[in-house]
């Protein structure tokens, strides 16, 4: 087999211009699943920002404001090395899955490809016909015809892009605020406006022009399958000794015996080729452009069908099964993924039931020591912080010494409502008797109480003199 198919993709020409991929449409049973599959993704791609788990929404990752809702948990600022913790979690399971089943990602479940082959590729087949009609109206002068069928094209792109970017706002700004916004009008959030904009030509560059090469160049997980993937891993695969044969693949002539003759299965009829959206042969084995949408295993299993030969000349294989009719094994590398990721699904979940709905931090007034007063009294000065991650308002809130026998004074009122969501802050002074300290720098337990309810507890250091040690 050459080589030389590896030293270029298909999506550039050999003087360096774009290669434009006209696919054929897709059809088949794997192409039926996707389409069930892809639809359910992206309802719940459109419907996570507005719906709502105890009043949090069931997903948003608000960058600005540092507040992130992952399956209807709150995350905030204090409760990051969740979110790190989570998000390794995933690294780890795209790479375990691609080990075992190579690219099935990028074909299944990638919001790209999901995008252009399930909404904007449909949208193109409507208007412009199937491959060979396509083919035609790009060569074709500009006519009327052309003409209106290429604004009707980008006039829908664009509303879908514009579509899409309003979703994604969604998640970055929650869809309470964006609904909002589209009440209030454009003109009152001109600051929203445009960035939206910008992010609307951005989808629109990407699912009308730039398209099947974002996998092929701007993707990282694209290149990360060659590190990832083995002899053993499945892959869309095509049975290279069941279709060349002992004297490689020939054209299909009615009523010949091709086995008698040494050929193969394959008939060459390039329907592979035609139906790839990223334009390759999946004839020449694994590569990089390979998305493993199965639309060539359904076009494939198509021809064979009508020639009255088995499926299965393309289809789900590892090269060891092609090669040595290996069955699938779940290897020692796909085990240690396994592990790591069990034991950080097992800290991910420890850590979100101990996890608590208030967050208190307790700090001494930077610059301020110590006060001494009547009666051997010390006295520290403190700020508070209390974050409230619940959609309920926490009443009554005062706070109490539970290591050392002392008093805590409030600046403000001694009892306080933390707001839903919110953050309450303010400053306390802490006095204690010299003689109940153990040294210049005590270790304070404080607890915060709603009435008397403790709701979380916190430590905090106490500055004394050094003579009262």
């Amino acid at each position: 087999m050459e080589e030389n198919f590896r030293d270029s993709i298909g999506t550039i020409t050999e003087e360096g211009k774009r290669n434009w991929i006209f696919p054929k449409k897709p059809s088949g049973r794997f192409y039926d699943y996707r389409k069930y599959v892809s639809y359910f993704l992206l309802l719940f791609l459109i419907a996570s920002p507005f719906i709502k788990i105890r009043g949090h929404q069931f997903l948003m990752f608000n960058v600005l404001e540092r507040r992130f809702n992952i399956f209807g948990f709150p995350f905030w600022p204090q409760d990051f090395h969740l979110v790190v913790i989570s998000m390794i979690i995933g690294v780890i399971f795209i790479a375990l899955f691609t080990v075992a089943y190579g690219r099935i990602f990028c074909g299944w479940m990638c919001p790209q490809t999901i995008f252009l082959e399930m909404v904007f590729r449909r949208i193109e087949f409507w208007i412009d016909g199937d491959r060979g009609a396509q083919m035609r109206l790009d060569k074709a002068p500009w006519t009327g015809k052309k003409i209106w069928k290429r604004l009707l094209k980008w006039s829908i792109f664009f509303i879908i892009s514009f579509f899409i970017a309003n979703v994604f706002l969604a998640y970055l700004i929650g869809s309470d605020q964006l609904l909002a916004y589209i009440t209030d009008g454009p003109m009152a959030h001109v600051s929203t406006m445009v960035p939206l904009l910008i992010f609307t030509a951005v989808f629109y560059f990407i699912f009308a022009w730039f398209r099947e090469q974002v996998c092929i160049i701007a993707c990282p997980y694209g290149r990360l399958q060659g590190v990832l993937l083995d002899n053993k891993s499945i892959v869309v695969a095509y049975d290279h000794k069941r279709g060349e044969g002992e004297n490689g693949r020939k054209k299909f002539r009615k009523n010949e015996d091709r086995n008698a003759l040494g050929h193969g299965d394959c008939i060459d009829c390039f329907q592979c080729v035609n139906v790839c959206p990223t334009g390759i042969d999946i004839r020449n084995g694994t590569q990089l452009e390979c998305v493993n949408c199965t639309a060539c295993i359904d076009e494939c299993d198509h021809i064979m069908e009508s020639i009255d030969k088995p499926k299965g000349l393309i289809r789900y294989a590892s090269e060891d099964e092609i090669n040595h009719k290996n069955k699938f094994k779940f290897t020692a590398r796909m085990k240690g993924y396994t592990a790591v990721l069990v034991v950080l699904i097992g800290i991910l979940i420890g850590m979100l039931f101990m996890r608590n709905e208030v967050e208190a931090n307790v700090l001494r007034l930077p610059g301020q020591l110590y006060e001494r007063k009547e009666n051997n009294i010390i006295s520290n000065v403190f700020t508070y912080k209390l974050l409230n991650k619940t959609t309920n308002d926490i009443e009554n809130v005062s706070f109490k010494l539970m290591s050392h026998p002392g008093e805590i004074k409030m600046v403000s009122l001694e009892k306080f409502t933390i707001p839903a969501e919110q953050l309450a802050e303010g400053t306390l002074f802490i006095e204690i008797n010299a003689s109940a300290l153990n040294g210049d720098k005590d270790k304070l337990k404080i607890g915060v109480y709603s009435g008397e309810k403790l709701i979380e507890t916190t430590i905090t250091q106490f500055l004394a003199p050094r003579s009262y040690n």
